[in-house]
């Protein structure tokens, strides 16, 4: 039996399409060929679309795969130009990213906005070590300059817990942070954030990162005192540091994502 992947991601002449066999399809495991000489950009109503081979190309959801920003979807074609004889969605993390905005974002704004806003309740940031007291000094040195600007720019000052006692939040600095996410205009500005926030654990990082307060890397760092503070005492486990290293590279997408949706 044959398959027609064109089908799958560009515009079918009669508009059909099949999402059993797309589903089996997506199953396999093979990568599809690359079924297109050129990938690029063309204005769609009021944006731009990714085009293969001059064809409009969808989602999985086939939805228009379709953004406001030219940067974004030059980034877009990039990264499907750079398929070499297959289709590798590991090597493709902006489309992953602005597939799931399109569509698992657009239409579930505000339970994206719920559940990034319960963030807050529990932050990465609020919840610091008793000792010892170098660990204590790397956390106040990578977090406390986050929480004075959270405090200063977005109205939201955070209660410290020393170890993993839960700490109640003001209602007033949760409301803070809701309206920070409820600010983001886009849906890939929105699916930026909440992947850098489910990645590091922390909305406030997340957000710092969004507003341009803490440069991707920074904010990685940040995120990870804790395992660089035990890495520098027992050694890097090989393994350990490639499951971080593919993280770092989602965050790093999301980062570039929320820059490239401003």
């Amino acid at each position: 039996m044959t398959h027609d992947v064109t089908r799958d991601w560009l515009a079918a002449p009669d508009g059909a399409h099949d999402p059993l066999r797309a589903a089996r399809h997506s199953a396999r495991p093979a990568l599809p060929k690359r079924f297109y000489a050129e990938a690029g950009v063309a204005a769609a109503g009021d944006g731009y679309r990714l085009v293969l081979d001059g064809r409009p190309a969808h989602t999985p959801a086939r939805r228009p795969l379709a953004v406001p920003q030219a940067a974004l979807a030059q980034a877009l074609a990039e990264e499907w130009g750079a398929q070499e004889t297959v289709i590798d969605p590991a090597r493709m993390p902006l489309t992953r990213l602005v597939n799931t905005a399109l569509d698992g974002v657009a239409d579930r704004r505000e339970a994206v906005v719920e559940d990034l806003a319960a963030y807050a309740g529990s932050d990465l940031l609020a919840y610091r070590a008793g000792d010892p007291e170098r660990l204590v000094a790397a956390q106040s040195a990578a977090w406390d300059p986050v929480l004075d600007w959270a405090h200063a720019t977005l109205g939201a000052r955070f209660v410290l817990s020393e170890g993993v006692m839960h700490v109640t939040q003001p209602e007033t600095s949760l409301a803070a942070v809701r309206r920070a996410v409820e600010a983001v205009p886009t849906a890939t500005g929105l699916a930026a954030l909440h992947a850098m926030t489910t990645l590091t654990g922390s909305i406030l990082i997340a957000l710092a990162v969004l507003h341009g307060r803490l440069a991707p890397d920074a904010a990685w760092e940040a995120a990870h005192v804790d395992e660089t503070y035990q890495a520098g005492i027992w050694g890097r486990d090989a393994e350990a540091e490639a499951r971080r290293a593919a993280r770092k590279a989602e965050f790093d997408a999301a980062a570039r994502l929320a820059a490239l949706s401003a």
